[in-house]
Formats: C-alpha cells, sequence, structure tokens
C-alpha cells in the first residue's frame, strides 16, 4: 500500500512572490512587473504520458484560410480586412474578409506583378503592407538579390491595398551582404506618430549571429532616420539558433515584440515575444514560447510567422501552422493582455501552484521531477485549499484546466474545483506514486480577463505541481 503524506506542521495562509509574466525562470522569486499581480510563466512542454487529454473545452486557433499562405500579414482597411502572404504561384498572394475570423476569399490578381530591377523571382517572402499619413499604401517585401544570391528587403507603393503595388527604386532597402542579407521587415508607427521599419539580418544563411534591428524611418517609410538599432539576438538553445519573424505592437507604455524561432519547417517552430519600455530596447525575452505546437497540444504544428492585429472587435494573432495537405494555412486565435503581456486563446499558460495563496497546506520544496522543484502538499483537512489567482484569458466562454499532480494514496483522490467563488465540481487523480507527476484534466468556464480557481480538499491524498490553462 502506498501512503499518503501527512503534515506535522502546516503553514497556514502561505503566500509566494510571484513570476513576472513569463520573462523570469521559474526558479526566481522576484516580483511582478510594475502595474502587476501574481503572473503566470508560459508553458511551451508537452503533454507528459498518463496526461489525461479527453476535455474538449479549450477553444483551438482557427484555420480561417485552408491554403498554402505562409507568414501572413494583416491589416484592417476601411471596412475590408486584407491578408498577404510569402509567394506561392505570384509575387504577393493575397487574401480579404468581413472580419478577421472569415471568410476569407483568395485574390486571383498578383498585387505586386513586377519585383525591384533587384530582385529575380523565386523568392519572395513575408511581406508587410501598412497605410501612411499621405494615404498611399507602402509594401515591404523580401526578394531574392540577384547579384548576390542573398535575400534583401525592398519596397513598393500602391493606391490601393489590393495592389498593384510598383517598386521603389531600382536598389533593395536593407541589403547588409556581409550579415547574410536581410528578411521579414515589418512596420511599426508609434502613438507619437514615428514610423519605424523592423527587420532581421540573415545571419543564419552565412552562420552569422542573427540580430532583430530597429530603424527609425520618416514619414514616407523608406527614408532612413540615423542608423539601426540591434535589439534581440538568437541566444537561446530553445530557439535553435534561429529566430525571425519580427513585429511590434505597444500595449500602455511598453513595446511588445512578437518573434519566430527555430526551423519553420518542423514542429520545432513556434512564436515567443520580448518586452521592452523603449522601442529601442533593451527587450527580455519571456521564459516559455508564447505558442508551441505542445502548448496547443498539437492542433497547429509549428505556430509562426506571426501578426499582430490590434482590432476594436477584439485583438487576434493571425499565423501561419503546417496542413496535413501540405503547406502552411492561415490561422487566427483570440489575443487578450495581462497587465500588457500576451495571452492566446488555446495555447496552455502555466501557473506555479505553490505561488498560489494556501490555506492549511504548505509548499514541500525539492520535489523530484516537479517543474521549479516545488509543489503544495499536505491538502490533508477540510479547510485546506490553494487559491491559483491571476488567471488571465482573452475571452469568456470554456477552457480546459490541467492540474499537475502526484497522487501516492492507495486508490483515485480528488480535489473540488471553485471558479471566482463558485463550486464547479472536482478533478480526480489516479494514481501515480509520489513524486511521479501527472496530469488530471476538466473542463471549466472562465470570464474575460482575471480569475482564480481554488483547489480543496477532496478524497484521499494528492500534491499539486502546477495548474495549465487553455
Amino acid at each position: 500500500m502506498v501512503l499518503p503524506r501527512f503534515s506535522r506542521a502546516l503553514v497556514a495562509g502561505t503566500a509566494v512572490a510571484a513570476l513576472a509574466f513569463g520573462l523570469l525562470t521559474t526558479s526566481s522569486a522576484a516580483a511582478a512587473p510594475a502595474g502587476g499581480t501574481n503572473t503566470p510563466a508560459r508553458s511551451g512542454t508537452a503533454a507528459i504520458a498518463g496526461d489525461d487529454l479527453s476535455a474538449q473545452a479549450a477553444v483551438r486557433p482557427s484555420l480561417v484560410l485552408d491554403r498554402d499562405f505562409p507568414d501572413p500579414d494583416v491589416s484592417k482597411f476601411g471596412d475590408i480586412y486584407y491578408a498577404y502572404a510569402t509567394n506561392e504561384g505570384k509575387n504577393l498572394p493575397w487574401a480579404t474578409a468581413p472580419d478577421p475570423d472569415g471568410p476569407w476569399t483568395y485574390r486571383s490578381t498578383d498585387a505586386l506583378p513586377d519585383l525591384g530591377a533587384w530582385a529575380q523571382e523565386g523568392r519572395t517572402w513575408a511581406p508587410d503592407v501598412s497605410r501612411r499619413a499621405d494615404g498611399r499604401y507602402l509594401l515591404y517585401y523580401t526578394a531574392w538579390h540577384a547579384a548576390s544570391g542573398r535575400q534583401c528587403i525592398g519596397a513598393a507603393l500602391s493606391d490601393s491595398p489590393g495592389g498593384p503595388f510598383a517598386p521603389v527604386g531600382t536598389q533593395p532597402l536593407v541589403c547588409p551582404l556581409g550579415a547574410g542579407g536581410a528578411i521579414d521587415a515589418s512596420s511599426f508607427v508609434d502613438s507619437d506618430g514615428t514610423r519605424y521599419l523592423i527587420w532581421k539580418n540573415d545571419g543564419n544563411a552565412i552562420g552569422a549571429t542573427t540580430w532583430i534591428h530597429v530603424q527609425r524611418v520618416a514619414a514616407d517609410g523608406i527614408t532612413f532616420q540615423g542608423n539601426a538599432t540591434q535589439v534581440l539576438r538568437n541566444d537561446r538553445a530553445d530557439e535553435a539558433g534561429i529566430i525571425e519573424a519580427p513585429v511590434i505592437t505597444k500595449v500602455g507604455s511598453q513595446y511588445v515584440l512578437f518573434y519566430s524561432a527555430g526551423p519553420y519547417t518542423t514542429n520545432q517552430y513556434g512564436t515567443n515575444y520580448a518586452v521592452s519600455s523603449s522601442i529601442t530596447g533593451p527587450y527580455t525575452k519571456a521564459f516559455r514560447f508564447l505558442m508551441t505546437t505542445d502548448s496547443l497540444d498539437g492542433a497547429v504544428g509549428g505556430p509562426g510567422g506571426a501578426d499582430v492585429l490590434r482590432d476594436a472587435g477584439g485583438d487576434k494573432l493571425v499565423f501561419h501552422g503546417h496542413r496535413a495537405a501540405g503547406g502552411r494555412g492561415m490561422y487566427v486565435a483570440d489575443l487578450g493582455w495581462a497587465n500588457g503581456y500576451p495571452v492566446v486563446r488555446g495555447s496552455r499558460v502555466r501557473y506555479e501552484a505553490e505561488r498560489g495563496t494556501l490555506n492549511n497546506c504548505s509548499v514541500r520544496s525539492n520535489a523530484a521531477g516537479a517543474s521549479d522543484g516545488k509543489v503544495v502538499a499536505y491538502i490533508d483537512h477540510a479547510d485546506s485549499s490553494v487559491d491559483v489567482g491571476s488567471i488571465y484569458v482573452p475571452t469568456t466562454g470554456s477552457y480546459s484546466l490541467h492540474v499537475g499532480y502526484a497522487n501516492g494514496s492507495a486508490g483515485t483522490a480528488s480535489h473540488t474545483v471553485a471558479v471566482n467563488g463558485t463550486a464547479a465540481g472536482s478533478i480526480s487523480y489516479p494514481v501515480t506514486g509520489w513524486d511521479t507527476w501527472r496530469q488530471a484534466t476538466k473542463d471549466v468556464t472562465l470570464q474575460a480577463g482575471w480569475n482564480t480557481i481554488r483547489l480543496g480538499k477532496g478524497t484521499a491524498f494528492a500534491e499539486i505541481d502546477y495548474l495549465e490553462v487553455a
């Protein structure tokens, strides 16, 4: 018989300092960022063997364009949403829709029928279209530099968002051949009207360091003002040496830089973000990726090439993912901001249980195999509970709650579940043995914004490692 872990000394009302939202390592005891409350680290880990994945409450990203449409760039011009993509039979494929969630109509014309004189067809990638103050539409595009064989960035203009766009000048706009060339341009206009061009030097092409650059430009988007600033580089093992597809948005006074990492042809490809109080940095990367194949429970493979759509009807993250039929389709997911940090509906967010508010139970350290090596233990009494607050979701609706647990009792254990003070049934934990961690899953209904989930004493005994919500 496997015996329960009974407490000899219970610690009541324990509260542990919160993590900054996805920015600090799980071993850090630093306080949350200014203006924040308890905030979670982002989960990019797979569901482990023995998980109960039967719950279907999680609302996954929607495949809104089921065709090859990589590196989507989406904007609203007038009453219509426009999407542009990496070349697929055309230099600039495009589509339109009355709503970000569709229906999307793929357009038959090539919005960029002719490339700049410096470029040759075949590798026209990652477009970005924005509207200038003069009413004209500015396109940044990556193309094959004929003279060097590298990729470089060009610009084009049109009087209509559907084109045709006409190339500007006879040379690339950005083409640092000694650094491998340049790819993945995007535009950003700050709250004071200052315009910036963001891009990546293609160091991966020559085995050199890759940097994300921020370049101030004039209102025309093509006249540089000063020099570019290097703000982010490929310096983490989980990036597999590759970062790309930078996009910046501003939430309050904080700049949020989304980027993709890893080889795009595989399910290692994912989306992460970094934040800064200044457009030119320094930026701090999130500890765990915002979206991975695993954080989406395999619903989307290789989620990347993301663009942020700030919209009156609700913000969205638009990105590509692998299709079973081949190519990369365009997906859309609800996007929210937890004190300025992004949350994507359907992608798991991890909350360490030991950072919750504990009542008549305590934290056990040095828990072998547990996330951060700490768990909530001794939830042994009628009034024992752990409240995990500051659970943020973008929209009201059904979500999947995943609890990392270990059960060394003689039989199945359980905890009662309450959401925002209202009883929501219970969650069961099959026997695993102590320090053998598995996940149990339950459907819950959460409200848009902040939520608190309480796990209380049920049957038998179990320890809690973390909660994940998607």
